[in-house]
């Protein structure tokens, strides 16, 4: 065994002075163990190590040097943080020179693949059955690829941190508000622009003022409005697929944790990367905080508004306040002398928001155009399903984008289609199919 090599993989290791956290995962703390165990050269404890290294790479199906690159792009360090906020040049340079050796250091890490290690244990241990390299997936990250000398990456990487963040905001695009934190979403609705048919004109409108907010221009508060199962929701999410890889983020908050909405701002507030605030079913009841809350962050307050975060709410309702008939003003004593000026702050409350976006019942052509679109992406096409199309409407929930998914969601089950199988009339008859789907 080449004993200086063991040496220097561990100095690499352990001398990493801002990329510790690569390192700072069960892959790699599994390494440190199995290093330890190979330079001690204890038998049983070596081959223990290695196994729970192996299923620790087993785990996430990445081979070696893939989950090293891919913890490089994700970290959190000073010179990341500092990278997503400013020009390279203005990065401090003994941060950039800790940087540049520490990719020198996970480079030579790198090096000691798979291979190298399985034969450094079959050197120490000589277990009758030599023990089995961890292939995993094909490497998947290009950012370090063909450079013989990885300090060349430090400017694409920190171009990199830039565009697509840090810490969780490099490793999510979609996070809900929960328990008084950020949450990554690790699987956010995979809903494409380009599966949404029906409401052209509003999808152009959401789409305009979201690439005003990637472009650094002013953007306005959006409030969908319309019936339900008209795809207001679905529209908001597929933004995200559509421009993560722009720095766009989807922060979902729900309506009990409104109250947070000023904080989460705050937040967000000095990050290079653009935020959507996305608020579902929205509406409230007379003195409800959340109301308050969320006032303050469309209409701003005394600290400026910040230009990288947009509220995106839905409702079905146009008036989002309740408003109840013992709200309307009566001359009686006790009651508020100006009342109509409360009734009037109620009905006029979605008008702070800067752009109304309203989504109307879906008529039997669109209904009938969402439903030709949905099945043409999944290959399906039968002679009659305009018309099984139309039965369903009837006897389930009516003619909207909802129904026209749950109808062809229910033929793809009915004719035992995968997600990724297609279906067409070679392969079945509408006659044939007609009855099941309705059953």
């Amino acid at each position: 065994m080449a004993a200086s090599s063991l040496r220097t993989v561990q100095h690499q290791a352990a001398g990493l002075l801002l990329y510790q956290d690569v390192l700072n995962h069960p892959v790699g703390e599994t390494f440190f163990v199995l290093l330890d165990a190979l330079q001690a050269g204890h038998v049983v404890a070596c081959l223990r190590a290695y196994g729970a290294w192996f299923q620790a790479l087993a785990d996430l199906g990445q081979n070696w040097s893939g989950f090293i690159k891919a913890q490089i792009l994700q970290a959190d360090n000073p010179f990341s943080q500092q990278a997503q906020r400013r020009p390279l040049a203005e990065i401090p340079p003994g941060i950039v020179a800790g940087a540049e050796a520490d990719l020198i250091a996970l480079q030579g890490l790198c090096d000691c693949d798979a291979g190298q290690i399985a034969q450094w244990v079959k050197t120490v241990c000589k277990p009758a059955i030599p023990p089995i390299p961890w292939e995993g997936q094909p490497d998947p990250v290009s950012l370090f690829d063909d450079l013989p000398d990885w300090r060349k990456a430090i400017a694409p990487l920190a171009q990199y941190y830039q565009r697509q963040g840090v810490g969780i905001w490099g490793q999510y695009r979609a996070l809900r508000w929960h328990g008084g934190k950020l949450v990554g979403v690790a699987h956010p609705d995979p809903i494409q622009l380009r599966d949404l048919v029906g409401y052209e004109q509003p999808q152009a409108q959401l789409v305009q003022n979201t690439e005003f907010l990637l472009n650094g221009s002013p953007a306005l508060h959006v409030l969908l409005y319309g019936s339900r199962g008209s795809g207001k929701s679905s529209l908001v999410k597929a933004l995200v697929q559509e421009y993560g890889d722009r720095g766009l983020r989807l922060i979902e908050v729900a309506k009990g944790e409104l109250q947070a909405l000023p904080m989460i701002v705050e937040q967000l507030r000095d990050l290079p990367q653009k935020f959507i605030i996305f608020v579902d079913d929205l509406s409230f009841e007379e003195d409800d905080e959340a109301f308050k809350s969320l006032k303050v962050v469309l209409e701003g307050n005394i600290t400026a508004r910040p230009g990288n975060v947009v509220v995106y709410a839905t409702s079905n309702r146009r008036h989002l306040v309740r408003e109840f008939f013992s709200d309307r003003p009566r001359p009686q004593d006790g009651d508020e002398v100006q009342a109509w000026d409360t009734v009037q702050e109620k009905l006029s409350f979605s008008d702070r928001f800067g752009l109304t976006l309203t989504f109307g019942p879906a008529d039997q052509e669109t209904y009938l155009a969402i439903v030709r679109h949905l099945a043409q992406g999944y290959g399906i096409s039968l002679p009659d399903l305009d018309a099984q199309a139309k039965q369903w409407a009837t006897r389930h929930n009516g003619r909207s984008g909802r129904s026209a998914r749950q109808f062809i969601d229910h033929l793809r089950a009915t004719l035992g289609l995968g997600q990724s199988d297609t279906i067409t009339p070679m392969e079945t008859s509408g006659e044939e199919f007609g009855d099941r789907v309705l059953m």
